[in-house]
């Protein structure tokens, strides 16, 4: 760009976020279902972490890594869903650009962060069902403590480059940005610079934030699914996949969104990335704690247990107060 027409244009210091389209009842429908989504989402994943805790029969490296992904959930969530609803309650749906970015950056480091986290739990499945004889020796505290770190250092290393990138961008000209929070195509979407480079470098950190991990998970599921149809009985069959359907649950809903929108070849026709956006943003953090509790029995089992005890001490501290 010439010196003319850099002063011909006009430098965007903000960003409108058009969400899911306008109108007032519109936009005070969907605060109250993304205020009550953000709530049971909290709230949910808050309670798992509890469990984790307070239980000590759940202090094994499958609730660890759960533990883990709670916690990323709460951050996902409150990242994108906070600043969601501020802008239906405000009816302000504009963002400055250094919001985006920041907003941006916490994103993708915490979508990878949940990939590679994703892939160290079903490497713990694998290692459970595969080699349950090994699994205390392999599986250890220090080896938990090294992946669960490895994972989320991994994801917030990872998204620096791209966010870098990104912000030496050019932004002059158009500054509505069709979806409901900062995320990379969009942004680099409205760039007057040349985006040819960027462009290529976020599809390429996005394969190699998702595609590894998801080819690792999808092994550890081969493996697992042939041992489990080795099982002569038919109950420790279903005994045994019982312990990885919720998590096999979760992979799918993540990966088929997060795939389809950085790594599938994009068109003009492509189908609205506000629409896949939602699973692996808004349901995926709502989901995971109600699966892996619905369809756990040790989280069951110490749910009931929790509730005994604050029955118990709800029953003792009513007698004493008489």
């Amino acid at each position: 760009m010439t010196k003319q027409e850099w002063k011909n244009k006009t430098v965007v210091t903000e960003f409108i976020l058009l969400g899911f389209g306008n109108g007032p009842g519109l936009d005070c429908l969907l605060f109250l279902m993304f205020l009550s989504i953000y709530i049971v989402t909290i709230i949910a994943n808050i309670f798992i972490i509890v469990l984790m805790v307070t239980n000590w029969h759940l202090r094994t490296p499958m609730y660890f890594f759960l533990g883990n992904l709670a916690c990323l959930e709460i951050c996902y969530s409150s990242n994108i869903l906070l600043r969601m609803l501020f802008s239906y309650l405000s009816g302000n749906k504009s963002i400055s650009v250094n919001e985006c970015f920041t907003q941006y950056y916490f994103f993708g480091c915490l979508a990878a962060a949940e990939c590679y986290l994703l892939a160290v739990m079903s490497y713990d499945r694998y290692l459970a069902v595969c080699h349950p004889l090994h699994y205390p020796s392999r599986m250890n505290g220090k080896l938990c403590l090294q992946l669960g770190a490895a994972s989320w250092i991994s994801g917030f290393l990872s998204n620096s480059i791209l966010t870098l990138l990104i912000s030496n961008l050019d932004f002059c000209g158009p500054n509505e940005i069709e979806h409901f929070f900062c995320d990379s195509f969009p942004m680099i979407k409205l760039s007057c610079s040349d985006t040819h480079v960027v462009g290529l470098v976020t599809s390429v950190v996005a394969g190699v934030c998702s595609l590894p991990p998801f080819l690792l998970t999808f092994s550890s599921y081969l493996y697992i699914i042939v041992t489990i149809m080795r099982i002569p009985s038919a109950t420790g069959r279903k005994k045994t996949f019982s312990t990885c359907s919720s998590h096999l649950t979760v992979v799918i809903l993540f990966y088929w969104s997060i795939l389809t929108v950085y790594v599938l070849p994009h068109h003009d026709t492509q189908i609205s990335p506000n629409k896949v956006s939602v699973f692996y943003t808004i349901l995926t953090p709502l989901v995971n704690p109600l699966i892996y509790s619905l369809r756990n029995r040790e989280v069951k089992e110490a749910l009931r247990k929790q509730i005994g005890k604050l029955l118990a001490f709800r029953g003792l501290f009513s007698v004493k107060k008489k």
